[in-house]
Order: C-alpha cells, then structure tokens, then sequence
C-alpha cells in the first residue's frame, strides 16, 4: 500500500526525471533517512531505480530523448506557452515547428476553437487535431528521430504553399543576435515557417541564451516577438530593440511583462 509521501515521492520522479536523495528530502521537508526509508520499498518493489545517491522512475530507463526534454524547464515552458497562446485568436491560421515548448504551446491551444495549424510536429498534429472545429495540416516527408518531427525538402515544399497569420519556431541556441539550431534540416523547416507568416514568434525558455549552435536560422530583424521566461542579458535586448522585436517574459507567478 503507497502512503501519501510514497505518491508524492511518485509524482515529483515523473516531472523531473532523476532526483538526488538530497534534494527530495528537502523537497518533502524530511530527512535523509526519512526518505530512504521510504524509497526502499518502492525500489524492492521495482517501481523505482537506485544509482549513485539518486533515483529515477523504472518506466524511465531507456526514455525516449523528447520526453525527456519535456520535463527539463517545464513550468517555464508551460508559462511561455500560455502567453503565446494569448495571442492567437480563435480561428487564426498557426504555423508550429517540432520542439518541447511548441509542443507546450499545441496543450495551451487546446481551448481554442476553428484554428488552422500547419505544422511539421506529429505530436502538435495529434494534441490538435480533434479541436473544436480545428483543421490540422501535417508537413509530408520523412520522419526524423524520437521527436516525431518531418522533415526534408518535400516538407518545406508543403509549408510554402500556405499563409499563416502566425509563426512559432523554437530554438536549440540564442547568441548575439543571432537565432541557432544544430541540425540543417530543421532550420530549413523553421526558415520557411518564417517566410511565410504575419507575425514571427520565438518561443524558447531562457536556458538556449548565450548557446552557439551550428546553423543560423534567422538574425533578430527575421522575428517580430520573442516569448521566453526570463530577463535576456544587455547585449541580447540591445539586439532586440534595434531589431524592433517585442519581448515578452512570461513567469508562472506573475503576469508576462512585454518589452518593445
């Protein structure tokens, strides 16, 4: 029979993954040998794995990566998602590229009615296609990875025959001012989202700032409005302003504060 501390103890593992012993006990409020007492039998159990002063849910050894990506940062992820939700309204065409905080966004989406979504993300695709009055356009091509993203010449072909009134790319690096990934062909993808929408919108928590990556998807002036969950350093929102992008910092907490 699970105690109350045992689910809780459950919960935490599924939202990040891999916790040290340490940090759970602060966590909860108890003490070490409080929460290794209470492990023990959750790992004699075989619902929990033990390694090196940590543990780690069973069901998540040999995790696919992108499930794992969607816990890491997923409260400032889910607080990006919501404030670029805000934005859309009901019945606007949306164009989404593969990531973890587009993925974000599709959930936040959810209580919107008679969008069109254009996108080359299965797991987008899947989240919206049975909105209310919804219609979803999945890119064609090759399926790349875990991530379930298409990608491929045939997909960027697909994306230029449609407008959009919005564009949501996500990023793996922001530097100088400059927007980064480090695969070509999802920056090609991610190109040809911004080639053919309204408003261009960088959506990525504040962890990709002051990453290089290997390809440039597009200098700031190839954006209208950035969503992240923290302050960008000096040099980032010089780029910003002089670029003319919008800053939006969206906190869980707080309401989002928006730049110009």
């Amino acid at each position: 029979m699970l105690s109350k501390r045992h689910t809780e103890i459950l919960k935490i593992l599924d939202e990040k993954g891999t916790v040290t012993i340490s940090a759970l006990a602060k966590a909860m409020d108890v003490s070490l040998e409080t929460i290794r007492r209470d492990v023990r039998p959750l790992v004699d159990g075989g619902a929990v794995l033990r390694m090196h002063g940590a543990i780690s849910l069973s069901s998540q050894a040999g995790e696919a990566p992108f499930r794992r990506r969607m816990r890491e940062n997923a409260a400032a992820k889910q607080a990006i998602a919501a404030a670029a939700a805000a934005t859309i309204r009901h019945g606007d065409a949306v164009m989404m590229d593969t990531g973890t905080t587009t993925s974000f966004l599709a959930r936040a989406l959810t209580g919107h009615k008679q969008l069109t979504i254009i996108t080359n993300s299965t797991d987008v695709a899947r989240t919206l296609a049975m909105g209310d009055g919804n219609r979803v356009f999945l890119a064609g091509g090759q399926i790349i990875g875990d991530s379930g993203a298409v990608l491929g010449a045939q997909a960027v072909r697909f994306v230029n025959g449609f407008s959009a009134a919005h564009a949501f790319i996500s990023a793996g690096a922001v530097d100088g001012n400059e927007v980064m990934d480090y695969e070509e062909s999802e920056v090609e993808f991610a190109r040809a989202l911004l080639s053919r929408a309204d408003q261009r919108v960088l959506i990525t928590d504040a962890s990709k700032f002051g990453r290089r990556g290997l390809v440039t998807v597009c200098e700031f002036d190839g954006l209208d409005a950035l969503i992240t969950d923290a302050k960008v350093s000096a040099e980032i929102m010089g780029g910003l302003r002089q670029a003319g992008v919008k800053l939006t910092v969206a906190s869980g907490s707080n309401p989002a504060e928006t730049h110009q």
